[in-house]
């Protein structure tokens, strides 16, 4: 239970991060950010220890939440652009 707290906060951080590192101009809001954010921390996070890249808790599973949730925002754009 707290491990999904903890994604869901890191997640949180993790949408605003990607969202700077993203070059563009994005047209989403705070809770869109962190919806996206916290499905790219929770899909690397658990992704990269099942495949045992790192364990929980490691540097490198941030990183990878980071460009998770890139990928998610860059998905997103290209799904909802008109």
């Amino acid at each position: 239970m707290l491990s999904i707290i903890g994604t869901i906060v890191i997640g949180f951080i993790v949408g605003l991060v990607a969202r700077a590192l993203k070059p563009g101009d994005d047209k989403l809001g705070l809770i869109m950010t962190a919806v996206l954010g916290i499905a790219g921390s929770f899909l690397a996070s658990y992704a990269g220890a099942a495949l045992g890249l790192y364990k929980q808790g490691d540097v490198a599973g941030f990183i990878a939440s980071v460009v998770g949730a890139v990928i998610l925002l860059v998905i997103y754009g290209l799904v909802t652009k008109k």
